[in-house]
């Protein structure tokens, strides 16, 4: 939880004594929003909590798919070597079909074809180009959705912030507006992180279809 927020809930509470203290009117009120306050403190702890582990998430994945590419790109560069020293051998044969080492030779060559396929695709060992380019877009897919779950956490822990402030706001003031928008931001809030669990991608694809409409509009 920020700073400011805190600096707001302390003048709550310190507003509140001063209110028993002088046994004014609105307590009962006033210790309404004060749990409203505390409610929304408990869920933006929860998402600050989530999202925190969200973007730790994101970012390990994205080592280990940077990682799995910089091993394919590896297996590649051997991989050509090879295949390209077993074509120039293959044609150095060629261009001496009597010779007594060419048996030899093509051993060697087939040898450095077989490691090429190897290279290519490895079922078993699941090094292999093929397998290694299914695993870091696999790690990338999931670190996509983990910075999407992080990005809707965030939004979520903001609404909640901001609803703090506002019910902070409504003990000081009397103004009970401000407390509804409290718990606006709240619902707000708790849409965001439900969109973080179970749709995360969702704020960004519509952003993206809005973007493509107004642009697809703006071309006419």
């Amino acid at each position: 939880m920020s700073h400011g927020t805190h600096a707001v809930e302390h003048e709550v509470e310190h507003h509140l004594e001063h209110e028993k203290a002088h046994g004014s009117q609105p307590v009962s009120q006033n210790r309404k929003i004060a749990l409203l306050i505390a409610v929304i403190a408990l869920f933006l702890a929860l998402s600050e909590t989530l999202g925190k582990s969200a973007q730790t998430s994101g970012i390990e994945l994205n080592i280990k798919a940077s990682d799995t590419w910089n091993f394919f790109q590896a297996k590649t560069i051997r991989q050509t070597t090879l295949r390209t020293a077993a074509e120039a051998l293959s044609a150095e044969i060629a261009s001496r079909p009597d010779d007594a080492a060419n048996a030899e030779v093509s051993k060697q060559v087939e040898r450095w074809r077989a490691t090429v396929a190897r290279y290519e695709s490895d079922p078993k060992e699941k090094d292999g180009r093929k397998e290694l380019r299914a695993q870091a877009e696999e790690y990338e897919h999931a670190r996509d959705l983990a910075m999407a779950r992080y990005h809707n956490y965030e939004f979520g822990s903001a609404a909640y912030q901001i609803g703090i402030v506002l019910a902070s706001a409504a003990v000081i003031t009397g103004a009970m507006a401000l407390a509804y928008g409290a718990i606006a931001l709240l619902v707000i809030g708790v849409g965001f992180n439900a969109l973080a669990l179970f749709a995360p991608h969702v704020p960004h694809d519509t952003l993206h279809w809005v973007q493509h409409f107004f642009t697809a509009g703006g071309a006419h």
